[in-house]
């Protein structure tokens, strides 16, 4: 054993000497500042962070951790009013000085360090009675004083066999840390390094302010509020500051070193810094246990300690928690309520108030007082010599009101009660009951409670009273303070002081651990406290008594009275702090602006998206072939006022010879034309105030010209012009003046004749079909003159042409016009539009063609010659903008001639011409005129018409009729039965087919039947998709689960889940959900992946063609999961901004030190100064911005905008793992989810990026009809792709990076590739113009292309049923013209097709639209030996589908396909058809063809709306038990 021990010690001493470095004059072994190695055997012991060792069992609720509590125990305030109330002025019995009191207590700060909250933060809250006069005067009775607990050891506390055992932060060695600090660094951060001295703040007699290197309490001073390290000096404790009496003699151990160290550098001026200090520290800490253990011990109990009998190496002398809480509580028993300060003269001195001087300080206002910045030497003499003259408070159970009501307060209240706390203090350590720990000290227990002291008496009842008169539940605390001399006290504090000396292998007795000769011991051993003061104040050792710790009789400087509360200055009552003060305002408009991130960026997007309509609108005007006309130098502006809502416009007037006024815009193009030379009396009014201005001339049949000049001469000039202009053509001229208010009210404007017209047509049709007049609305204006105009309200021809839809110079539109004007006045009356409405509306199909050959018959000679029939045939014509030659319209009229047998006629009666219609007299029948304005009621009553394929009955293709024509119209009532014939009627071999009832079996099922087939419908076709979607969301939900979960009850114990239960639940589980969708969003941007994978089995069961709807709808997931992110985190922040520094530490360990400030950092802090703060509102940012720009909306107008944002991806996940590294919470897990993702997504970039450095030679560019540019270029080698793919490409010629993607036009066998690309936005518009014939003979060359693709895409499956529909409408038809090439290219050359079938329906608005397509399609029908395709064109331009106009095309071009073989709108052998494709009728026709099969395709592309009718029939008809429509669709 002794050679274990010599080794350890001599190893030791290597250790230090290595670690001092310089110092050269050090023989024995340096007390390490921790504690640790002190016993060496057990090296932990009485070291920081060591256990406080239990002398008897925990006394917990459960046994393990949970501290005692009411109503199991009486409520903390209640006992304390009960025990330690009471009169002060009492003076100590042995006459124990205030110095002696204050002394313990820094002899407890080196020793103890069990002050600091432990964490995770738990609370034993006081609560305060009802009514308490100090903390609830206004008997609220919701006052709750807030108690935190300890540290503990984190393993300890977890069941019965190891209860919670708190721990020490500083050494439990008399060593001297409350002087040097409990650590290495602590003590380095004391000195300066210079002649071994402590650091010295001005004047060297106090240490330096604290500068935060040192972690010193800075508690808020409870009596001002003050805060900050001002008047907080670096000591060896933290709470050396705690109150100016503590604080004077830790000031006076600071000296004493600092005292020694310059006697040793006088007496050895060879030594280092490092040895002087050593030597001084060494003297100082056996000056401080002697002094201890020999004189203020002693002195304190009234009993002697044993003689040292030498170090006991298995004697433990670990802390108990029963000394912790026992020596606070005695010593506070003896504390003044203020203290003295006198010179070595006895003169006292008085301190200053705002009033009267005051003979002491009091002690309740001198808590963590900052008023001692300026603090000079004999402040702090004064303090010293005061308390050593001053008798401390009786040894009884009372405490001063300034410790029991007005000691400094936890958290947010500035002040609490000493007694309580320590109360709640006790059952926090689990201290055993009064009688188990007399017991333990050999006391007899406590049998009844008038054993206690006869001066505790009545106290003793009251408290028996709070205990049920039970003595075995009495705490320890309270039944110690009862007793008369504080035996169990003494005895406890005794045994632990007697442990501590005796199991200190450095104590300075110890003569065989090298520290001093018994010489220097006794020289030690004679040192007392008052040679110590001597030696650092200026007082002499005359002018103190010999123990400073105790004052008798005939001791200098006796006190002149025992101090009470009346005699010193009022306590500072409580206060509240509002952590969140002033904050509140601030943190409001941090989260409206959060909250306005969307709109900021919308509205920057609008902007841009204004600028780029503004800058496409001039590349537009500037590409246009049209000259416009420009405004004649003759013309007289002025501003036209519209009305009072409306703003005026700068117009040109111009007097033409034919009586016309015309008004012009700054363009030149006419606004409107006013016709004079139907009016007898052109009436002019002027304004006759505000400047003689405006001018009303008005049009008793149209809406009034109303003119604003910017001075009257300017009007005087007009008037006189038009009055020389009226008379030339013999016009009369009236001139009225009114006000100008009621000018502009006379006047009609543009709006009221629009209402004027709504009523003219709702009485129109209530009189033709008898509806009630009440459905049409009354007329009703402000004045009997407007309504006398509407009564005799007259259509001009403009207003003519625009109630039928069409241009005012139409054919079609003068021969109506000039028809049903019967008077010829230049306007269509009430009547005279009811004439002729009625024929078209009621009338027989005679009626009707009579009415046609009138509107024709331009000579009325009652005949119709051929070139006014030709001039019938070009005005239908002209309305579908087709522009048809004069000699195929010409070859038309031939045809129909010969047709009917007339083809040796030159003109044709009323009776021919009806003839010539009799195969259609179905349609002309069920014709009407299609009017703006029609009233829903009478739209009830028009039929509906659809086409579908029809079967044959014997599988065969009528006579007469082009084998490949599947589509042909049909006319069906509204319940859907057949429209019969009239009779008489000679039916000819081009009658349209009737529909006949399917010869298969249909299921007629009611509306539940039908949800559920339509639901199994709908979950046969998206099944990958729903399994998809589930799955990932089942994920995600787990991850937001078990986040959630684990912080709320699994996770380590940090205590956040309890500050903030539901905003860290939400910020975490988003975070995880987050941190999944943001990382495999990354996978539905792998275009090269995905193109391989849909060629591979896992297409079955995943859809790789959702992948843009899954993108999107991961996007749209992560935002949710982002903003409630946001949401938890601003709840956090608020919360965090009123949570106290003790559980902010707690929380956050590596940010916050728990200073005792127990301010929090404001809100805006954590949202700007912190790194995930900083990164979370930029990423807010990219997000709003990047979601913005990503709409459909912003993103066609300007894509290049979108590209750019979107490209912000890589700035947001830099962020996103900045944001999450720097583990405020949790240690970072974005890398989880994001490194397989990322290197995936980074191998497929990388493949694009291979492929977009290559250029590619444009081979042929051709600007075709309707803004398509046509782009032939070369193939890449080994570019393999499949019809209905798309590729992206870039055009570096005009200045950006940015891809557009587009579907390959040419088919996979042909050698070149091509696209097809419509100019609707900026960079297609300009694209178009690079390649004009302009640009390329200023370049010279055809610019190249960077392509990246190919991409795959749901078209691409077509060729998997049997039976496909593909449906293009405008530009999504480019898709399908590759797929018609593929599909006709493997028929021809006999390639084995799954696909029989394919319906290809070609939506459009007009025929010239796409007139390349026209030129695909033929070369289709060309090719397509095998009855393949069938092609349907729909021209969507009238809407009407048996409108008057509609019908005559279709017969037009009925003939036109009989002549020619092709349509006359697109010279294809298909039938055109207008208005709308009716899809449901279509597809239901298409079960009835194909019976056997039970799955069909439909592919559609094209603008959304016309995808939604494909999806909705394809719903409508899957709710049938007949075969399944899978549709597939892509929109632009």
């Amino acid at each position: 054993m002794q050679h274990t021990e010599m080794t350890s010690c001599l190893t030791m001493v290597l250790l230090m000497s290595w670690a001092l470095g310089g110092a050269q004059n050090i023989s024995w072994e340096v007390q390490r500042y921790d504690g640790w190695y002190n016993n060496l055997q057990h090296h932990s012991r009485g070291s920081v962070g060591s256990r406080l060792l239990r002398l008897l069992p925990a006394n917990y609720a459960d046994g393990v951790y949970q501290a005692l509590q009411e109503p199991h125990v009486p409520n903390a305030r209640q006992l304390s009013n009960a025990v330690a109330r009471g009169p002060s002025g009492l003076p100590s019995q042995r006459n124990t000085t205030v110095l002696a009191v204050f002394f313990g207590f820094h002899v407890l700060s080196d020793i103890l360090g069990t002050e600091k909250p432990g964490c995770p933060a738990e609370f034993l809250n006081i609560h305060i009675p009802e009514g308490d006069p100090v903390f609830d005067p206004a008997g609220t009775g919701d006052i709750v004083l807030p108690f935190q607990r300890i540290r503990w050891a984190l393993e300890t506390g977890q069941s019965p066999n190891s209860p919670r055992e708190q721990t020490n932060e500083v050494t439990g060695w008399l060593d001297g840390s409350s002087i040097y600090g409990p650590s290495h660094s602590w003590s380095d951060a004391l000195r300066n390094f210079s002649n071994g001295q402590l650091a010295a703040g001005p004047g060297g007699y106090v240490p330096r302010e604290t500068d935060g290197k040192v972690p010193m309490w800075k508690a808020l001073d409870p009596s001002t509020g003050q805060g900050g390290p001002h008047g907080i000096y670096d000591l060896g404790n933290a709470w050396g500051n705690e109150n100016r009496f503590l604080q004077a003699i830790s000031i006076a151990w600071f000296r004493y070193h600092n005292y020694l160290a310059a006697e040793l550098a006088n007496d050895h001026p060879s030594w280092s810094d490092e040895d002087i200090f050593q030597h001084a520290r060494k003297r100082v800490i056996a000056t401080f246990q002697s002094i201890v253990l020999y004189e203020w011990l002693p002195a304190l109990l009234g009993t002697p300690v044993q003689t040292y009998t030498g170090y006991q190496q298995h004697l433990d002398p670990s802390l108990s928690p029963e000394f912790v809480a026992v020596a606070r509580m005695f010593l506070a028993t003896m504390v003044p309520p203020g203290v003295y300060k006198r010179d070595p003269s006895c003169h006292l001195r008085n301190t200053s108030s705002s009033s009267d001087p005051l003979p002491a300080v009091r002690l309740c206002n001198s808590y963590w007082s900052r008023e001692s910045t300026e603090m000079q030497q004999e402040d702090v003499d004064d303090l010293l010599l005061g308390m050593s003259s001053q008798i401390a408070e009786q040894e009884d159970s009372i405490v001063v009101e300034d410790l029991q009501d007005y000691w400094y307060g936890p958290l947010k209240y500035s002040r609490t009660d000493y007694v309580a706390s320590w109360l709640q203090r006790g059952r926090d350590l689990g201290l055993p009951t009064y009688n188990q720990a007399r017991e333990r000290f050999g006391l007899e227990p406590l049998q009844d409670w008038t054993n206690f002291a006869p001066h505790s008496q009545q106290k003793a009842l009251e408290v028996a009273a709070l205990y049920a008169n039970n003595t075995a539940r009495l705490e320890l605390l309270p039944g110690g303070m009862l007793e008369g001399d504080s035996p169990l006290f003494s005895a406890i504090i005794l045994d632990q002081f007697v442990r501590l000396r005796d199991g200190d292998r450095f104590w300075f007795e110890n003569t065989r651990n090298g520290l001093f000769t018994e010489k220097e011991a006794e020289e030690i051993r004679n040192t007392t406290f008052r040679d110590v003061l001597a030696a650092v104040t200026y007082s002499q050792q005359a002018e103190l008594q010999s123990n400073v710790f105790v004052w008798s009789e005939g001791d200098p400087c006796p006190q002149p009275q025992q101090l009470t509360a009346q005699l010193l200055a009022n306590c500072t009552p409580m206060t509240v702090l509002d952590y969140f003060e002033g904050s509140g305002a601030g943190f409001g408009i941090i989260i409206i602006v959060l909250c306005c991130l969307p709109l900021v960026s919308l509205f920057v997007a609008w902007i841009i998206a204004t600028l780029r309509k503004r800058d496409f609108k001039k590349l537009q005007k500037k590409k246009k072939a049209s000259v416009r006309r420009e405004v004649t130098g003759e013309a007289i502006h002025a501003m036209e006022w519209h009305g009072p809502k409306t703003d005026s416009s700068l117009v040109y007037i111009q007097l033409q010879a034919d009586k016309v006024l015309k008004v012009l815009d700054g363009r030149g193009l006419v606004l409107r034309s006013v016709n004079l030379k139907a009016q007898q009396r052109v009436e002019v009014i002027l304004s006759s105030n505000k400047g003689n201005k405006a001018l009303l001339l008005k049009s008793p049949k149209e809406y009034d010209l109303v003119l604003l000049f910017s001075e009257e001469a300017e009007r005087s000039s007009f008037l006189g012009k038009l009055q020389d202009f009226l008379k030339t053509s013999c016009l009369e001229l009236h001139v009225s003046e009114m006000k100008e208010q009621s000018l502009l009210k006379r006047a009609v404007t543009q709006e009221q004749r629009k209402q004027i017209l709504e009523t003219f047509f709702r009485h129109l049709f209530a009189q033709m079909l008898d509806i009630n007049k009440t459905d049409a609305g009354e007329l009703n204006f402000e004045s009997s003159q407007k309504a006398k105009e509407s009564l005799t309200c007259e259509l001009s021809r403009a207003e003519f042409a625009e109630a039928l839809g069409l241009k005012a110079n139409s054919m079609f539109v003068d021969s109506m016009f000039s028809l049903a004007d019967k008077d010829g006045n230049g306007y269509i009356s009430f009547r005279e539009f009811l004439d002729i409405l009625v024929v078209f509306m009621k009338g027989s199909s005679e009626e009707k063609s009579k009415l046609m050959f009138r509107m024709y018959d331009i000579d009325e000679n009652g005949f119709l010659s051929k070139e006014e029939f030709l001039r019938m045939l070009r005005s239908f014509i002209e309305i579908s903008n087709n522009c048809l030659s004069r000699e195929q319209a010409e070859q038309v009229t031939e045809s129909m001639f010969q047709a009917s047998g007339f083809q040796d006629r030159h003109e044709l009666t009323w009776e021919d011409f009806h003839y010539m219609l009799r195969d259609h007299d179905n349609e002309l029948r069920l014709t009407q005129l299609c009017i703006k304005g029609v009233p829903e009621v009478f739209k009830q009553n028009v039929h509906n018409r659809v086409s579908f394929i029809k079967k044959e009955p014997r599988g065969t293709i009528s006579d007469g009729e082009d084998p490949n024509q599947g589509m042909v119209a049909h006319c069906m009532d509204r319940e859907g039965h057949e429209l019969k014939k009239r009779p008489g009627r000679k039916a000819n071999q081009y009658q349209l087919h009737l529909y006949t009832e399917a010869q298969r079996k249909k299921y007629q099922q009611n509306k539940v039947q039908q949800k559920i087939q339509e639901f199994k419908r709908f979950i046969e076709n998206y099944r990958r998709h729903i399994v998809c979607v589930v799955l990932f969301s089942a994920i995600t939900a787990g991850l937001f689960v078990e986040r959630a979960y684990y912080y709320a009850f699994a996770s380590p114990s940090t205590g956040i889940a309890q500050t903030t239960f539901v905003g860290i639940i939400i910020s975490r589980g988003s975070a995880a959900c987050i941190s999944f969708l943001y990382s495999y969003i990354l996978l539905t941007m792998c275009r090269n992946l995905i193109t391989v994978l849909r060629e591979t089995f896992l297409n079955c069961y995943i859809p790789f063609d959702a992948a843009v709807d899954f993108h999107r709808w991961i996007a749209l997931a992560a935002l949710i999961f982002s903003v409630l992110h946001t949401a938890g985190h601003i709840v956090n922040v608020y919360i965090f901004s009123v949570m106290p520094l003790s559980v902010l530490s707690c929380l956050f360990s590596s940010i916050f030190m728990n200073d005792g400030s127990q301010l929090p950092q404001k809100y805006y802090w954590w949202f700007f100064q912190t790194i995930p703060g900083m990164t979370g509102v930029l990423l807010l940012i990219i997000l709003a911005v990047m979601y913005i720009f990503a709409t459909h909306h912003f993103r066609r107008v300007s894509f290049q905008a979108f590209w750019i944002t979107h490209h912000l991806y890589m700035l947001l996940y830099v962020l996103v793992i900045i944001h999450g590294s720097y583990a405020l919470v949790q240690q970072p897990r974005f890398h989880i989810y994001f490194i397989i993702p990322a290197l995936i997504y980074g191998a497929d970039k990388l493949l694009s990026l291979s492929r977009k450095k290559v250029e590619i030679s444009v081979v042929k560019a051709e600007l075709l009809p309707s803004g398509v540019t046509h782009l032939r270029f070369q193939r890449p080698q080994d570019f393999d792709y499949k019809s209905g793919q798309w590729v992206r490409i870039a055009c570096m010629a005009l200045g950006t990076t940015e891809y557009h993607p587009f579907t390959l036009t040419s088919a996979p066998h042909e050698d070149t590739l091509s696209l097809h690309i419509r100019a609707v936005g900026p960079w297609t518009t300009r694209l178009r113009e690079l390649y004009s014939p302009e640009s390329l003979a200023v370049i010279g060359k055809l610019p190249k292309l960077y392509l990246d693709g190919p991409f795959g895409e749901g078209h691409q499956e077509w060729h998997k049923f049997e039976v496909s529909v593909l449906v293009g409408g405008g530009i999504g038809v480019t898709p399908f013209a590759s797929i018609l090439k593929d599909l006709v290219f493997k028929s021809s050359i006999n390639s084995k097709l799954m696909c029989k079938k394919i319906y290809f329906i070609w939506v459009t608005r007009t025929q010239r639209q796409f007139e390349w397509l026209a030129d695909i399609i033929r070369e289709v029908e060309e090719t397509d030996r095998n009855e393949l395709v069938s092609v349907h064109i729909y021209i969507t331009q009238l809407a009407e589908k048996f409108d008057l106009r509609t019908t005559m095309l279709y017969i037009c071009e009925r003939h036109f396909q009989k002549v020619l073989n092709k349509s006359l709108f697109t010279g294809l052998r298909s039938i055109t058809h207008f208005g709308r494709p009716p899809f449901v009728p279509f597809f239901d026709s298409l079960q009835e063809v194909h019976p056997e099969v039970h799955k069909i395709g439909v592919f559609s592309c094209g603008p959304p709306g016309m995808t939604k009718s494909v999806e909705k029939a394809c719903q409508q008809l899957n709710k049938k038990d007949q075969a399944y429509f899978a549709h597939h669709y892509e929109n632009f």
